[in-house]
């Protein structure tokens, strides 16, 4: 699509400007749908979170705790690695 644009008329320049602006906005749309799903289950979380907090429960779960200590090991790794 962008080869030879110097050989294109500008009527095919803007036939081709108009194509990206369209896949842009195609694309900006499901950004903007999966950036509301990604809300929707995180309200979700936090709102299940919270109903465990009110009834005394732990919150970080053995699960986190194992992927928080891998996490930091990596980056004190990276971090070592570098000289840092």
């Amino acid at each position: 699509m962008l080869l030879n644009l110097e050989n294109k008329t500008e009527e095919e320049l803007r036939d081709i400007l108009e194509e990206l602006y369209e896949e842009e906005r195609q694309i900006s749309y499901r950004r903007r749908m999966l950036h509301g799903k990604i809300d929707i289950v995180r309200q979700e979380l936090v709102n299940r979170l919270g109903k465990k907090h009110k009834k005394g429960k732990n919150l970080i779960s053995d699960k986190d705790v194992d992927k928080l200590t891998e996490i930091l090991s990596k980056t004190l790794a990276d971090d070592g690695a570098k000289g840092k």
